[in-house]
């Protein structure tokens, strides 16, 4: 047997091979979404994943707004930021938050699960997340995701 006829083969940006996939967040848990899309856009269902290269699929994210957290969290999170002023913390309940910006919710939770690189920020392009059932990406054909057959 010749050994040098299995090769290692790394995708790189010329041979990957995106898709556009529509993912309905509508009773969904927050985390558990988050994780699941997170591998999406990240590459990790293909089979010719590169840890150094985006190989992972563009996400449009439906129904943000319908998204359900477990336990008490509705009352207990909360997002902190700062200003760069002294004494510029703020914090932000979900509620709040829920009420001004939906979206931004499940933004955060990907955005933490994906690496703290210019790769991550680079998948992060790749994620499109509305409030309510409409989308602007009709023309790209997004194939629709059932997110609770995913492992």
């Amino acid at each position: 047997m010749d050994t040098l006829s299995y090769k290692t083969v790394s995708a790189n940006r010329a041979t990957v091979n995106k898709e556009w996939l529509l993912v309905d967040a509508e009773g969904q848990t927050l985390g558990r979404l988050a994780s699941k899309v997170a591998k999406l856009l990240r590459g990790k269902h293909k089979t010719n994943y590169t840890p150094h290269v985006d190989c992972g699929d563009n996400v449009v994210i439906i129904n943000a707004e319908k998204i359900a957290l477990s336990g008490n969290k509705w009352d207990t999170k909360s997002y902190s930021r700062y200003t760069g002023y002294p004494g510029g913390q703020r914090h932000t309940s979900v509620k709040d938050m829920l009420a001004k910006t939906p979206g931004r919710i499940v933004e955060k939770a990907v955005k933490g699960m994906l690496p703290k690189n210019r790769l991550g920020a680079e998948l992060f392009r790749n994620l499109k997340v509305n409030v309510g059932p409409n989308h602007d990406q009709e023309a790209q054909k997004p194939t629709v995701v059932n997110i609770n057959e995913l492992r």
